[in-house]
Order: structure tokens, then sequence, then C-alpha cells
């Protein structure tokens, strides 16, 4: 149980977790020092394409702390961290207008946005229940608690995927809405790419972690029962 063949894998994308986190920061940091040509500041950025899109109605608001961005489909509210709300960089208006990305998804019915949203409750319930039931089954050696486990952590790993063109998605609406309405201009476009490519790829790399971990439990179960 404590250590299989899978764990040399497992560490490997571990560690391509920590390099796409550091790259989030540095990204963000670098290009945080970059003014953006058209002077507007996240929120503004944020409000404008909102508007544009008809969601007069989604607020937009402050949030304590750095890259704590994020949009509450709940609430329907566009939260952006203090250096993206009043910041005019190329890093503030990316991160602005992808989390916009978000609630312009939501605003369509986005296919897996939608899915996601309907898993979230199942998957707030098998995340947590999922860990206990592999340990206490592997120490009792209880195929039964391990195979239902394994299904209960296989939510997550089908949660983190279906994240996956979520956040591609908005990423990618974010950078046709600046361009569009003229907010960045071609040469900028590359900083852009920088910010929102290294926040893609931390999702990426979670995904493949919970995809290998799944996998090692799916062989530890198959191995015991040929065992039994």
């Amino acid at each position: 149980m404590f250590f299989h063949p899978m764990d040399f894998l497992i560490i490997i994308a571990f560690g391509i977790s920590l390099w796409a986190q550091f790259k989030v920061s540095g990204n963000f940091e670098k290009w945080s020092k970059v003014s953006a040509s058209s002077g507007l500041t996240g929120a503004e950025v944020a409000r404008m394409i909102l508007d544009r899109n008809g969601l007069y109605h989604v607020p937009v608001e402050v949030v304590p702390g750095r890259l704590t961005d994020h949009y509450d489909p709940i609430s329907r509210t566009v939260r952006l961290s203090e250096p993206v709300y009043y910041g005019r960089s190329i890093a503030s208006i990316s991160v602005a207008a992808h989390e916009v990305g978000h609630a312009v998804q939501h605003k369509q019915s986005y296919g897996a946005l939608v899915l996601r949203h309907r898993m979230f409750p199942i998957v707030n319930f098998t995340s947590g229940a999922a860990p206990i039931l592999l340990l206490v089954g592997f120490i009792l050696q209880q195929l039964s608690l391990i195979g239902l486990g394994i299904i209960f952590f296989s939510f997550a790993v089908a949660f983190q995927l279906i994240t996956l063109p979520v956040e591609f998605n908005a990423s990618s609406r974010a950078k046709k809405f600046m361009l569009a309405e003229g907010i960045i201009y071609r040469d900028e476009e590359r900083g852009v790419n920088k910010v929102l490519g290294a926040a893609a790829l931390t999702y990426v790399a979670a995904a493949l972690i919970s995809v290998l971990e799944l996998t090692k439990y799916i062989l530890i179960f198959a191995q015991s029962s040929d065992e039994d």
C-alpha cells in the first residue's frame, strides 16, 4: 500500500505541479510590471466584457489576497484579487478577462461547466470519503472498501478532467474578448498567453497526479483480487 512502482510517476507529476505553480507566480510577477496599452484596470476590463455580453447584473468585487481571483457561480459574481482589480498590467487584465470567461460560459450553459456544477455536490462528498475508505480498506485488507474508495475517488478525478476544457475555454474566450474589443494589441498577446498558459498548466498537473493515483489504486486492487 505504502509504496508502488506508480509512485515514481506520481513524484514526477508532483514535480511538474510545483514547477507549474512557480511559473504561475513568476509569469504573473513579470507581466504585472508590464503596463497594458489600453490603460484599463482589471476591474474595468471585467466590467467591459461583462457588459458586452449582456451580463450587466454580474458584479465585479475585490477580494483580499494574491491570485485569489475566481468566478462564483452560486452568487454569479466575478471576484478579483487586489492586484488584479486595481492593476493596469498585462497580467491584471488577462486574469480578469479569464474569470469573466467563466461568467460567459455560465450564461451560455457551456456543457463542461454545467456538468462540473452538477458534479460538485457529489464530488464534495466523495473526495472526502475516498481517502478514509481506501486507508481503512488497505489496513483491514477489505477489497469491498477499497473498491468503493476507488469508485469515490474516480468522481474526483473525473471532476478534475472536466475542469480542463472549462479552464482552457475560459482562457481562449479571454484572449478573443480582449482582441475584439481592442483591449490588447497583437504584440501584447504573448504576455497574455504566458500568464494564462502557466495557470492552465497547474490544472493539467493536478489532473495528471489524480489520474496516476487512481491508476495506482486500481492496479493494487486488481493484484489483491487475483491473490484472493
